[in-house]
């Protein structure tokens, strides 16, 4: 059957209406059920508008149909998005496991978290994400699950972040913002657990944000545990900018210089300061992933976010979008944040995990934090074959620290 200009402009977006619907299947939990018939209806749309030259009112009301099975593949993603359970070798869930998707009520605003643990009387451990506007639900419960071995593990996805994008508008987000929904939220925790006291450990940006955590509120807390610690923004950002012109330098990478300069040095102000940053801490990355050994990268992390059953469609469509929003509103707030000055002292042990590779974190500014600061405990252990990102770059040397050091020598029944 002849089909007529219009229509066949009407069939191209119902194609592109259809990408969803398959989408839904292959990187979501949906039951199996509802996707056939997603994409049966769909499908019988399409056929339908082929089968004769409809009139533009009839074509366009197809269209419409699409657009709402297109709508419903969102909704129903959102509606079965989930943590997968802990199961024991046999398939079954493991008696006295925790694993839940959870909306909780932070400053006035929902907000997602994630909890596991192989048992649920195990202390907890907060995850403060890397970001700010990062989200790492996904990459916890793969890289680290040897955590929920000995922990109950809650990651907070923040706002701005992930599931809790649109939690607080970005041009509203303050640190004092993070930090007071933080407190809130270990004070759930510890209501919940029944515990006196929790861990964090925080990466990254969380790393910065964990540490003013545990300085505001050392009671709350056995230990602090960070990755690729960031001390100082300014001096970090500087840093970093010089060695990528420095190394485009010696590379004789002529274009990647010319960028730079056009660019400038850090920091950077407005809606492109994203790509400005993305700039040279993505060349960066090419040499951290070139010196190390890690065979982490960024593409599959990327294919981990994807795949990850904790983010509904919309998550995943707008999981980058965070990183972007939040670097343009929130990050040049954190201009001049230092904690050589912020936070001298510390009344928790506080344990160090640095890639010896890391130039998002410098290793100078560490090193220095780490000789300088006061606390009850303090370690510092390098990764030599890793860049930002020990904690997933050489997991089972990290979790040997979390575990072996951090809550043996902190955990009172221990």
């Amino acid at each position: 059957m002849k089909i007529t200009p219009f229509n066949f402009l009407i069939l191209l977006i119902l194609l592109v209406l259809l990408i969803p619907v398959i989408l839904l299947a292959l990187i979501t939990s949906v039951p199996a059920m509802i996707w056939y018939a997603l994409v049966v209806v769909n499908l019988g749309v399409i056929m339908l508008l082929t089968s004769y030259p409809w009139p533009k009112k009839v074509a366009l009301g197809m269209l419409a149909m699409g657009v709402l099975i297109s709508m419903a593949a969102f909704a129903v993603s959102t509606r079965y998005a989930t943590t997968p359970e802990i199961r024991n070798p046999r398939g079954e869930i493991l008696p006295g496991s925790i694993t839940l998707l959870e909306k909780v009520r932070l400053g006035g605003t929902d907000q997602w978290i994630t909890v596991r643990g192989k048992n649920k009387n195990n202390p907890v451990l907060l995850f403060l994400a890397g970001g700010p506007g990062g989200s790492e639900l996904a990459w916890t419960r793969l890289h680290l699950a040897g955590l929920e071995d000995h922990f109950v593990v809650v990651n907070w996805d923040q706002p701005g972040a992930g599931k809790s994008f649109a939690a607080v508008a970005p041009t509203d987000l303050t640190l004092d913002r993070y930090l007071s929904d933080a407190v809130e939220l270990v004070e759930l925790m510890l209501a919940r657990s029944g515990q006196s006291k929790i861990y964090v450990l925080g990466e990254s940006w969380g790393s910065y944000l964990g540490v003013r955590l545990v300085q505001a509120h050392p009671e709350y807390f056995y230990a602090y545990i960070g990755s690729g610690q960031v001390v100082n923004f300014t001096e970090n950002d500087r840093l970093g900018y010089q060695f990528a012109l420095d190394y485009a330098r010696k590379q004789g990478d002529v274009q990647m210089l010319r960028k730079l300069a056009a660019n400038g040095p850090p920091p950077y102000q407005g809606r492109a300061s994203y790509i400005k940053y993305l700039t040279y801490q993505n060349y960066l990355n090419t040499y951290m992933y070139g010196a190390s050994t890690s065979q982490y990268s960024d593409q599959s992390r990327l294919m981990e976010i994807i795949a990850a059953p904790e983010y509904s469609l919309m998550d995943k469509v707008f999981w980058p979008h965070g990183l972007i929003e939040l670097y343009a509103e929130f990050y040049p707030q954190l201009d001049g944040h230092d904690l050589m000055l912020e936070a001298p002292r510390l009344e928790v042990p506080v344990y160090f995990a640095h890639g010896r590779y890391d130039m998002e974190a410098m290793p100078a500014l560490i090193e220095d934090y780490y000789a300088r600061v006061d606390a009850p405990k303090k370690s510092l252990v390098w990764f030599e074959n890793s860049g930002h990102t020990p904690l997933y770059e050489e997991t089972g040397k990290f979790l040997s620290i979390v575990i072996e050091k951090a809550l043996a020598e902190t955990y009172p029944t221990r």
